[in-house]
């Protein structure tokens, strides 16, 4: 067993510790330095490891109950977890247990439980790969699950832990021609013009990832713009828009857009991203509450619980426990009262959020409704291409959900409406 894929699985024990013990996000983890001593491609293997074993979380954890009396330290679980995911996932048990041994063995706390670890592991190895195919899909837990259940009812929500569990291909926006992208990089172009791949790819190995003709952004994440429809000229306000994926879409289409973020090191990803692509905005770093002006059109990106993106981001359903739930969409509420008041007559508004819960969605486009006399809701703005009809809400704002497009990898959990001020 080579040091490096030690260090690669030793590495992804610790984000599962900090994650499952320390309710630590892995992307703070990461942009935090905690895999910067590895070399890229150990880097990449440790975050991959780690993400495929919080998905499978539940699965491995049942086939490891039938062979441990007790559980033993989180630091052994997880090394035991993390060995079941790649065992019952092809790999090699040879060097998965051997691995695995190491890691305990070369740590004073955990080393009197090499033996356990390597018998259990051997165990797992033998009988776990088959049975591992006839479990369910991994459920999320409680505090997500039940007010999931109760808006969309138990079978829907199968069918999201399904797609969560599937994980998320490589979606791409063209600054262009998407049917041009497609063929550049293998990929195919989806009914709502995203161009899709297959995920694991490095992307900046892509074609035309340096002449800067595409970025990265889920299909679902793509849509807010669309429904927004800005046009050359127009002044547009990006309220919360870093990494700057939204701020690219508003500048292809011609429009003086200004985009807003209360992060310094967030809106250095969205100035770089608009130097590669060669796209202009006006970058503010500030609080939305801060800001001024009349606008002909407001994207708001709110901060939401980020329950749509579980694909992508398997750490959150075990890192977060919807205690925050108040305090976010009561901010939404305030963000989108400032945003109305910074619209001209006749002007609109789109409010989005990466979530699944109604009640930082659709909740919140109703009791905007109720607030602000003269506002409407354009059902029409949501009637794009490639939108099935099922997805429009009784309000009139666009609800997309993970299991949605099953049969080409699904896409992010997301809501949108188009609100226009009288």
């Amino acid at each position: 067993m080579s040091e490096t894929g030690v260090q690669a699985r030793r590495s992804a024990v610790y984000l599962l510790d900090q994650v499952l013990g320390e309710g630590r996000l892995m992307s703070e983890l990461i942009g935090g330095g905690a895999l910067d001593r590895l070399g890229p491609e150990d880097r990449a293997r440790a975050q991959r490891l780690a993400m495929e074993t919080l998905r499978g979380l539940e699965r491995a954890d049942r086939l490891l109950q039938k062979h441990l009396q007790k559980y033993p330290p989180l630091t052994v679980r997880n090394v035991l977890r993390l060995a079941t995911v790649e065992l019952c996932q092809g790999g090699a048990a040879h060097g998965v247990v051997n691995a695995s041994v190491t890691i305990v063995s070369k740590n004073k706390r955990t080393q009197s439980m090499k033996g356990l670890v390597n018998a259990v592991l051997r165990k797992v190895a033998a009988t776990g790969p088959e049975s591992w195919q006839g479990l369910r899909a991994p459920r999320l837990p409680r505090w997500l699950r039940d007010p999931l259940v109760m808006a969309y009812g138990s079978e829907d929500v199968a069918a999201m832990e399904r797609a969560h569990f599937e994980g998320a291909p490589l979606d791409l926006t063209a600054k262009a021609d998407p049917e041009k992208l497609a063929a550049a990089v293998g990929g195919k172009v989806l009914p709502t013009g995203s161009v899709r791949v297959e995920a694991g790819q490095q992307v900046s190995t892509l074609p035309a990832y340096e002449a800067g003709d595409w970025w990265v952004q889920d299909a679902a994440a793509a849509l807010p713009v669309q429904v927004l429809a800005p046009t050359k000229g127009e002044k547009v306000l990006d309220l919360c828009a870093a990494p700057g994926g939204k701020t690219m879409q508003i500048a292809a289409r011609g429009a003086e857009v200004t985009a807003v973020d209360v992060s310094e090191n967030r809106m250095k990803r969205v100035r770089e991203n608009l130097k590669r692509t060669g796209l202009r905005a006006n970058l503010v770093v500030g609080d939305v509450f801060e800001q001024s002006g009349t606008w002909d059109a407001i994207l708001l990106d709110a901060p939401c619980s980020a329950t749509g993106t579980i694909r992508r981001h398997p750490d959150l359903p075990h890192a977060k426990d919807g205690s925050d739930f108040g305090e976010l969409i009561a901010l939404q509420a305030g963000m989108i009262d400032h945003a109305i008041s910074l619209l001209k007559p006749g002007g609109r508004l789109v409010f989005c959020t990466c979530s699944l819960l109604p009640d930082e969605g659709e909740c919140q486009i109703e009791d905007a409704l109720a607030r602000h006399k003269g506002l409407s809701v354009d059902r029409a703005a949501v009637q794009l291409p490639g939108v099935e009809s099922g997805w429009i809400t009784e309000e009139g704002g666009l609800r997309l959900r993970p299991d949605y497009w099953p049969e080409s990898g699904g896409m992010d959990g997301f809501y949108m409406a188009c609100l226009t001020k009288g």
